[in-house]
């Protein structure tokens, strides 16, 4: 069957886009790996989507499955093993079979690196945190570590330094990555303490956060620190290994116009896997909308 889009992924971006694209009249056809929401469907609770209120990740993660589903688009737990994005007629080859489209909207997202430290992976949703404007809210007079040196890590740091009783930062090296500016701004808050030349070993905790073990790489001195969250900024990999080689990108993101549209015609990009300055599960709802709707020209031959 040729569908009017395919889409890779299955998160909260390629569900808007399926939604949005079923809604305009087209079939539109989602091709997950795992199971749809993506990250939104391991996040604890959710406050920051606007008009929901307070709601748990795989609610909102069910909700817009459901959503979609109910627009009629069509969702295929598979592995996408190769693409062809650059033929008038694009396919995926999936472990569930070969798939056609007249448009293709990708919408892998990205995601976080690890410490790769023992507790991380048992307490991620439970204290382990990868985006400190996500869950920075549940951690108000608490006290609280950021693990990275880069602008990310010191903007987390001073994000969260206006509602976390204590921020500890702590960077591997003696310096840090971010810009200056930044790095500056620190110094403006009491509450941030700076543990620099230091590697966290293991999180501690059995159903939630207590505490982070720590070495100084320098002194070799080995230390506990009592906390209620752990922010972890050490980057992001985006999901791009399968169509890399044949679009534009910028230090691993898709590059995309204000239309979602990639450097091949017919190929569109939303979400976490584009480059975007804010990674968030309403810009990835917005992305999936744009996306559709450009798909839908770009198939009547009306936008590029």
């Amino acid at each position: 069957m040729l569908y009017d889009i395919l889409i890779a992924g299955g998160g909260v971006a390629g569900l808007t886009a399926a939604m949005y694209a079923q809604r305009a009249g087209l079939t539109a056809l989602v091709v997950e790996q795992l199971f749809p929401g993506g990250q939104t469907a391991i996040t604890y609770e959710i406050e920051n989507y606007p008009g929901l209120g307070m709601m748990t990740g795989p609610e909102l993660a069910m909700a817009f499955e459901q959503h979609a589903r109910k627009f009629g688009a069509k969702i295929v737990n598979a592995e996408i093993n190769a693409v062809a994005l650059a033929e008038h007629t694009k396919s995926f080859q999936t472990s569930a079979g070969d798939f056609l489209g007249q448009a293709v909207i990708l919408a892998t997202g990205s995601r976080p690196r690890l410490l790769e430290i023992n507790g991380e992976h048992k307490l991620t949703g439970h204290g382990v945190s990868y985006c400190a404007t996500c869950d920075g809210a549940f951690y108000k007079d608490k006290a609280v570590a950021v693990i990275g040196g880069g602008n990310t890590a010191v903007e987390d740091a001073l994000f969260l330094a206006r509602t976390c009783k204590t921020v500890y930062l702590i960077h591997r090296r003696d310096q840090f990555r971010a810009d200056r500016s930044l790095i500056d701004r620190l110094a403006g808050f009491s509450n941030i303490h700076l543990m620099l030349d230091c590697i966290p070993e293991s999180i501690q905790g059995e159903k939630r956060v207590t505490g982070l073990a720590i070495r100084n790489e320098k002194t070799a001195v080995q230390q506990e620190i009592e906390l209620n969250g752990v922010f972890v900024a050490i980057g992001a990999i985006p999901n791009n290994s399968l169509f890399s080689d044949c679009l534009a990108t910028e230090n691993g993101y898709i590059v995309t116009d204000k239309h979602m549209a990639t450097s091949l015609p017919g190929i569109f990009a939303a979400g976490d896997i584009r480059n975007t300055p804010l990674r968030q599960i309403i810009t990835a709802a917005s992305d999936g909308a744009v996306a559709a709707y450009s798909a839908s020209g770009y198939i009547a031959g009306i936008r590029a």
